[in-house]
């Protein structure tokens, strides 16, 4: 069956749906990628990645397609049940590699984003900063925790330094990352694609949540964090 013709949107985001542009830059970028990858690791190598031959199939889609809402549609008839995991993840995780990359200077975006946040910090100030970090990044790269692997060691160095309670600050930091769940719920990408809805048609709904829970988290973490004393951690003896 032939798709249907794309009508061009009344909206700002449904003009965006239509623009042929937003594909090619994508595809553009993407192509990149993966002459580089070609190139540095062989054709053999770079193809039998798993990663590589989805990216690849990806992208072409994009470009036949021609128009990102073409795509999507696309997208759904061929896998309803879990068309927006399979269209969204790719980009999150590229999003992820990028922050969490190291760059020229050795350092990775998100040890950049750790260092600016935490040393505007104080000792009572750090759980609503560090609250505020996890949330911001966390809408970027929604991991659902995953990326406290890497940013670990630099939120706990900050909290050492400023003498915060260590315990706490690993709880403000995933308190404050579930937030962004309510603007950007990938966590309910699977029970949308079983409903037959889309996220446009909750999201409503969990923005309302999301502006009466950031202050109210925020201020709670502010103050139990008041209440804990600072605990050093305690080095292994040397041998």
């Amino acid at each position: 069956m032939r798709p249907p013709a794309a009508v061009r949107g009344t909206r700002p985001g449904e003009w965006l749906e239509y623009a042929p542009w937003l594909n090619v830059i994508i595809a553009a970028l993407g192509g990149a990628w993966l002459v580089h990858e070609f190139v540095y690791k062989g054709p053999s190598t770079a193809i039998a990645s798993l990663n590589t031959y989805n990216f690849l199939f990806l992208m072409l889609g994009l470009l036949l397609c021609w128009r990102p809402r073409t795509f999507l549609d696309a997208v759904a008839r061929g896998v309803p049940s879990v068309s927006g995991v399979l269209v969204q993840f790719p980009f999150y995780g590229g999003i992820a590699a990028i922050i969490t990359a190291p760059t020229g200077e050795g350092a990775s975006i998100a040890q950049h984003l750790a260092s600016l946040f935490t040393h505007a910090a104080t000792r009572e100030t750090f759980p609503i900063v560090m609250g505020a970090y996890s949330a911001v990044l966390g809408f970027f790269v929604p991991s659902g925790g995953g990326k406290w692997i890497i940013e670990a060691p630099y939120v706990m160095q900050a909290a050492n330094e400023l003498q915060a309670h260590l315990g706490w600050a690993v709880q403000v930091y995933n308190a404050a990352e579930a937030l962004p769940n309510l603007i950007n719920p990938f966590w309910m990408l699977p029970l949308l694609g079983i409903l037959g809805l889309k996220a446009r048609d909750v999201a409503g709904f969990t923005i309302v949540q999301f502006a009466v829970h950031v202050p109210l988290v925020l201020f709670l973490l502010w103050l139990f964090g008041l209440t804990l004393e600072y605990t050093p951690p305690v080095m292994p003896p040397t041998p």
